[in-house]
């Protein structure tokens, strides 16, 4: 592992705990990789606005993704590089998501818009990313400047088909990946977490295979084949666990600490107690 030089992070299922907490021995980790040298950014399907919280204890420095690194943003969040779905797929997409009932939600930079502020998992995301949101009667004058449109439902059996739908709708006009069992999302074509990472590399002049990535969805498979290293969560899927280099412990047992323990462990850098 020696030669890493920026370590890329996931957030919810990864950084975080399951009830969105960040926990000291993650933070230590982070303080050890800047002690140690090595770069830290993280890259998110969440919007913008709900990763401000993220900044001053990770005390992060270097750009960070959201979208699903669509958007590449500095630690005051303004953006860097922003992309956006054209609003002729956002309107087709919003017709698959209401062909199979599934609550359905708009974000821009900064803001997040609904239509039904009952919705099964409006409260849940609001105390996530610490956002509310702009409860609109119509979409339809909003969408010119979407960042990522979200499915939200409680069965995950309906969601993955609707998944399938979906892509089946855009094509090769925007990209759609479950972030949750319950979240579909749908983000600006062309960029992804792999995209991402490239970015990132480029910006730092950096290789490719400098850099190691943890994560546990479907959402987190591009950055793990665009990095030297990649840790899988230890409650993600086997199927995501297949596709990384190491398999750490999980959210709930600081699996992120864990991962950044080994990477620095072979830096020579004393483990995280």
């Amino acid at each position: 592992m020696n030669g890493i030089k920026l370590v890329v992070s996931d957030v919810d299922g990864t950084l975080l705990t399951p009830d969105k907490r960040i926990t000291a021995a993650s933070i230590a980790a982070v303080r050890k990789l800047d002690a140690a040298g090595i770069g830290f950014t993280l890259v998110s399907s969440r919007p913008t606005v709900g990763m401000g919280f993220l900044v001053e204890p990770l005390a992060l420095c270097l750009p960070f993704g959201s979208f699903n690194g669509s958007s590449i943003v500095d630690p005051q969040l303004n953006p860097i590089e922003r992309h956006t779905i054209p609003a002729s797929v956002v309107k087709r997409c919003l017709a698959v998501l209401d062909e199979f009932g599934t609550d359905a939600w708009l974000f821009s930079h900064d803001r997040w818009l609904i239509r039904d502020i009952g919705g099964e998992y409006v409260e849940l995301e609001q105390r996530a990313i610490r956002h509310a949101p702009d409860v609109v009667a119509d979409f339809a004058p909003h969408l010119q400047d979407v960042s990522k449109i979200v499915g939200a439902s409680s069965d995950p059996v309906l969601l993955r088909r609707c998944e399938e739908a979906m892509r089946e709708v855009v094509g090769q006009e925007a990209t759609a990946v479950r972030s949750q069992t319950f979240y579909l999302d749908i983000t600006p074509p062309g960029h992804d977490k792999g995209t991402f990472v490239e970015a990132m590399a480029r910006r730092l002049g950096i290789a490719t295979a400098e850099v190691a990535t943890i994560g546990d969805m479907e959402n987190d498979l591009p950055m793990f084949a665009r990095s030297r290293l990649s840790f899988a969560m230890g409650d993600a899927a086997d199927a995501i666990k297949r596709h990384a280099s190491h398999v750490t412990a999980s959210n709930e047992e600081d699996g992120f600490a864990r991962a950044i323990e080994m990477i620095l462990r072979e830096r020579d850098v004393p483990p995280l107690p």
